[in-house]
């Protein structure tokens, strides 16, 4: 067993501890010199090009068109919407000078005084200023709406206690930015994307989420209301896994985006933004992985069959290879991505519990005698099962097994969900059910006065009003007073 896997904490012994093990012995990121901003090793950002390029594909197939804007941002832009500049405040970046010199004394370089900013320039937080700044030398006739722009960038967001993917100072994400000619098409609009973000997580990430509402004390800062999906991890806390937001005309009258409409009136326009980052890539670790290492879903698996050779000279070595080199055109040609790990360097021991650490979901190992057979020794990541297979069909054996291993790991993170989540009707159950995790189904009267008191008492919050969730009337838990639903409460990352 290799010394990374020996030495990978228990979940059970410091859940915390375990998920920052394994981000940095799978070789997925690791900490930088800049406080807060982590290095994303090619291992993990082939997990997030993965995600990207099946996020991309699904936005355009919805009509949506990439772009990039500037990095810096005014900042006057952000004093114009006032909800919006009081939510990012406190996490701005701010340039103020353009040049160093050397300082006098030869100490190093410092900052030039007489190279100060006439304005200074914020970090993107998020870009809705910068975006709608430019929307209004776009925009003009009803001719030119819908709007429907995504973009793939970074952004800064100056956090105090960080996380490597989780909850990062600079962290990758996309940001779609929308303008519409009504009210309606931009509330279709903004519950269309976040279906998007759904089906992503459960038909690639193999995460089930709920979808929802959040409430005004948890929404966008800018935002009519902002719609959500979450899901739960395996230590019971909820992760907000994708925010869809319908902006109203906020940012229109902020920036004065206006267009002609086919009575020749000018009107506002109405507005969208939605975003998913690297923080997936967290929620994809805590959903499935186990105290052996990553448990990928195949549809998001950089490498999804490794196949390892089992040898003692150079011509076992050779055999092997031609009889495995049919195998891995065709497992090409059916669209799974394969690795033929020949390297000598390492022994085949070492190499299992490598790919074992790093989630493949599905190893063959293949000896002299195993071709003589006509067989292959199969594991599978999620349950670590294994069997011996034909190796006559073994490509397409390992299609449907890898879909196989898809559906079972949703089941699985479904059955947990469903075990950790509970309905109670007192502030008294509440309080003691919130110390076991778990989604928390309960009352409220709608009051951030209510919600705020239950955060500060349990360090819970409303983590969505759910969109099919019990709509049976009742009464708050805490004040009793009248309530339409019942809403998820947790403690969250």
């Amino acid at each position: 067993m290799a010394k990374e896997l020996k030495d990978l904490t228990k979940r059970s012994e410091n859940y915390s501890q375990w998920y920052n093990d394994l981000v940095v012995k799978a070789d997925l990121a690791e900490q930088s010199a800049v406080r807060g901003c982590m290095v994303i090793k090619p291992y993990g950002y082939a997990i997030w090009e993965k995600m990207q390029q099946q996020l991309d594909r699904m936005f355009k197939e919805t009509g949506h068109q990439n772009a990039y804007f500037p990095l810096l941002i005014p900042k006057s832009f952000l004093s114009r919407e006032a909800d919006h500049v009081e939510g990012f405040a406190k996490e701005c970046a701010v340039v103020t000078h353009y040049r160093l010199k050397n300082a006098e004394d030869g100490s190093g370089v410092v900052v030039d005084p007489a190279a100060k900013l006439e304005e200074e320039l914020i970090i993107r937080p998020t870009s809705e200023t910068i975006i709608w700044n430019t929307y209004r030398n776009w925009i003009h006739s009803y001719r030119d709406l819908p709007l429907l722009i995504n973009q793939w960038a970074n952004v800064m967001r100056w956090e105090m206690r960080t996380r490597m993917f989780l909850r990062t100072a600079e962290f990758l994400w996309q940001e779609g930015h929308t303008a519409h000619a009504t009210e309606q098409e931009a509330w279709e609009e903004a519950r269309r994307m976040l279906d998007v973000y759904a089906d992503f997580a459960e038909n690639f990430m193999a995460v089930p989420v709920i979808k929802g509402v959040k409430s005004a004390n948890e929404r966008f800062a800018g935002a009519i209301e902002t719609l959500c999906i979450e899901a739960m991890m395996q230590d019971g806390k909820a992760l907000q896994a994708g925010t869809s937001h319908f902006l109203g005309q906020n940012f229109a009258k902020a920036f004065d985006v206006t267009y002609v409409n086919k009575d020749n009136q000018p009107e506002y326009v109405w507005a969208t933004s939605w975003g998913v980052s690297t923080r997936l890539m967290g929620a994809l670790i805590m959903t499935h992985s186990d105290d052996n290492g990553l448990v990928l879903p195949p549809h998001l698996a950089p490498i999804q069959v490794v196949i390892v050779p089992i040898y003692k000279n150079d011509d076992q070595r050779n055999l092997i290879a031609d009889a495995v080199a049919p195998i891995v055109k065709e497992l090409r040609a059916l669209g799974v991505s394969v690795k033929f790990d020949d390297a000598d360097n390492k022994r085949p021991g070492f190499k299992f519990a490598d790919y074992e650490l790093k989630g493949v979901p599905v190893r063959l190992a293949i000896g002299a005698r195993d071709i003589e057979s006509g067989t292959v020794e199969v594991m599978r990541r999620d349950t670590l099962e294994k069997h011996v297979a034909p190796l006559e069909g073994i490509a397409q054996y390992c299609k449907d097994l890898l879909e196989e291993i898809q559906t079972n790991i949703f089941k699985k993170a479904v059955a947990h969900r469903e075990s950790l989540t509970r309905t109670v009707d007192s502030y008294e159950e509440f309080k003691k059910e919130i110390e076991k995790g778990g989604f928390i189904l309960a009352h409220w009267d709608g009051t951030t006065e209510t919600e705020e008191k239950i955060k500060e008492e349990t360090k819970a919050t409303i983590r969505c009003i759910p969109f099919d969730g019990d709509k049976t009337p009742g009464v708050c838990v805490v004040t009793g007073k009248p309530s339409a639903q019942r809403v998820i409460f947790a403690r969250n990352y």
